[in-house]
């Protein structure tokens, strides 16, 4: 077996950055807050995906029902009787089909931005403790540095 000649591969990133330690800047907190952002992130991923799957689902029974509700008519269109009652019926029929897919485009649209929202509140949320817990390091390695204030 050959050896690897891509020295970047064998590369150890935490000795690396051992050599470029802040003194009173706790490392461990650091990584704990990226470790945290990391589960926000999974959490925002994981709610947008199942907010995507509720609007495919929708979209789905949606159309099961669009062409239920089009055989139907086409039915009742047929049955109507005379080429001018026919055509009352196609103008109904018309009107009913184009309220419909407004009010499922509206529905749709309303699914899609509840399911932003969830995910934008999650990462707003994990931002905001993220600036919360800098400030609090920096404020820790500057009192480390200069000493506590009085």
């Amino acid at each position: 077996m050959a050896s690897n000649p891509n020295p970047f591969l064998d590369f150890d990133v935490t000795r690396m950055m051992s050599d470029f330690r802040v003194p009173g800047f706790d490392t461990e907190a650091l990584m704990a807050a990226q470790r945290r952002n990391i589960e926000a992130l999974t959490k925002a991923n994981q709610l947008a995906a199942e907010g995507m799957q509720a609007v495919m689902r929708r979209q789905a029974e949606i159309m099961r029902q669009t062409m239920e509700e089009a055989s139907r008519m086409m039915g009742s269109i047929a049955q109507a009787g005379g080429p001018e009652r026919q055509a009352v019926k196609q103008a109904e029929v018309a009107k009913t089909a184009f309220e419909a897919a407004i009010a499922n485009m509206k529905e749709i649209a309303d699914l899609m931005a509840r399911a932003n929202q969830d995910t934008y509140a999650v990462i707003n949320k994990r931002v905001a403790e993220g600036m919360d817990e800098v400030r609090a390091l920096m404020a820790k390695a500057a009192d480390a540095k200069t000493g506590p204030k009085a």
